[in-house]
């Protein structure tokens, strides 16, 4: 997380700011300090050369020399070329930053539209707000370094207890070249529709707001990902490097402190052999191009970059305990050009490898993942109901399956848990079966059979 200095400057006073120079954590000296070293012993040879190993006529060639860089290098604009290029990042910094996808708005709208006090009204609240962490999690893995190095596979993410193990199976299933973050806000918003359906979520109007906040944090979650894939062009940072970089260079030479051109130059020459100036120079220039290194990817590990991993803990913290203490006409529905392609290939197979996000192919070791373990625990996510309850029957259940005594109860109660935070089967669950011409008032989502014979029988 970035260095917070709030508190120390809270008062005006006289030299307020002069107690953050000796701070190390987060300065510039930290950043600094190998570059300028390298300067200073780059100028202290090329002036031991000059004044003791030089002779009289290699003297006055490289006192030429040394006037004739001192005179050009002024001609590089160093300070518009630098201050442009901060100012960009900058700008870029802060909307990353701005797009860091909190989810309190769309907590608050879960909380205060998903009505039901009875088991799955609480179930479904504690998992909408988990597929939308899961749906961070997703896209900050793909560009952060820490979070990759907490969740190295997807299923790190299932042990974490962001995603079931059904739910993997599904994520893995869609084949996609690009970044599927989005799939779990879709089950958001199917399961949002099933709320409706069940009058959990009373009219249209809170439906119509639930999806505002889900596209909202949708969009957050895209910009993080593109602020990732489309960085500033490569030529304006080259120019700005090779600029500073050139400047010092020419420095080297153009600063030293060699004789005066002119005799009477005598009078006023002043060999101080410790360029301050030249040095101060440098540590400004030098440092703004720190400055923008620092801030052109804030999802790295330096000592001002975004905490990812305590921001997703906040997020799951909040979300959670947020939602267990308070729910148009359509054109008709056709078949699309690519109904019956099972791999849409041919319009959509990308010429060029994908962009999957920097962290994509990035090898991450044993060492890595204690390192980053030490400092940051996994935070699981509580399991509803108990284990020590799962055994009883809720009567949420009861309400919601409409069976005849004579159907198997058993078989509703785990189609009410197929949307339970942790599943406590890795098989997947059995339907309902229909012995005695009875059927569940709440059905969920239709197996792959079920929709075979549904097109079977609309293609006949």
């Amino acid at each position: 997380m970035t260095v917070s200095y709030t508190l120390e400057v809270a008062n005006a006073r006289f030299a307020g700011f002069t107690k953050l120079l000796f701070r190390w954590k987060g300065s510039i000296y930290k950043l600094l300090y190998k570059e300028f070293l390298v300067f200073c012993f780059l100028y202290g040879l090329f002036s031991v050369i000059y004044r003791c190993v030089l002779s009289e006529v290699q003297q006055e060639l490289f006192e030429r020399a040394a006037r004739h860089c001192n005179k050009f290098a002024k001609l590089i604009p160093m300070s518009f070329v630098l201050g442009f290029y901060i100012s960009t990042a900058f700008q870029r910094w802060w909307g990353q930053y701005t797009s860091f996808p909190l989810p309190d708005n769309l907590m608050m709208v879960v909380s205060g539209n998903v009505h039901g006090v009875d088991e799955r009204g609480r179930m479904m609240r504690r998992t909408l707000m988990r597929y939308a962490n899961l749906s961070s999690v997703l896209i900050l893995r793909s560009i952060s370094t820490r979070v990759r190095k907490r969740f190295r596979t997807l299923e790190d993410i299932v042990e974490a207890g962001f995603m079931t193990e059904e739910e993997l199976k599904t994520l893995n299933h869609l084949h996609s070249d690009f970044n599927k973050y989005w799939m779990p806000l879709t089950w958001f918003a199917n399961l949002a529709s099933r709320a409706r359906e069940e009058g959990r979520v009373k009219d249209d109007i809170a439906l119509r707001l639930l999806m505002d906040e889900l596209n909202n944090y949708r969009g957050k979650c895209s910009m993080l990902f593109h602020y990732d894939w489309i960085s500033i062009p490569l030529v304006y940072t080259q120019v700005v490097t090779v600029a500073v970089y050139s400047f010092f260079a020419f420095c080297l030479i153009g600063r030293q402190f060699v004789r005066p051109e002119k005799a009477d130059d005598l009078k006023v020459h002043v060999d101080l052999y410790v360029p301050v100036f030249t040095l101060l120079e440098f540590f400004f220039y030098a440092g703004w191009l720190k400055v923008g290194e620092l801030i052109i990817n804030p999802f790295g590990e330096d000592d001002d970059d975004f905490e990812t991993n305590q921001l997703i803990d906040r997020n799951i913290q909040v979300s959670m305990l947020a939602v267990d203490d308070m729910h148009q006409n359509l054109p008709p529905l056709q078949k699309d050009k690519y109904w019956t392609d099972k791999a849409l290939s041919r319009a959509f197979a990308p010429a060029r490898p994908v962009f999957m996000g920097s962290t994509y192919d990035m090898r991450v070791t044993d060492e890595d993942v204690e390192e980053v373990m030490a400092d940051y625990r996994t935070l699981p996510v509580s399991v509803w109901p108990p284990a020590a309850r799962k055994q009883k029957k809720s009567r949420g259940v009861k309400q919601l399956c409409c069976c005849s005594k004579h159907a198997d109860e058993n078989a509703c109660e785990r189609e009410a848990e197929k949307i339970n935070m942790i599943p406590n089967k890795t098989s997947a669950p059995e339907q309902c079966e229909d012995t005695t011409q009875t059927q569940c008032a709440v059905a969920l989502e239709p197996s792959d059979e079920d929709q075979h014979t549904d097109q079977t029988s609309s293609d006949h």
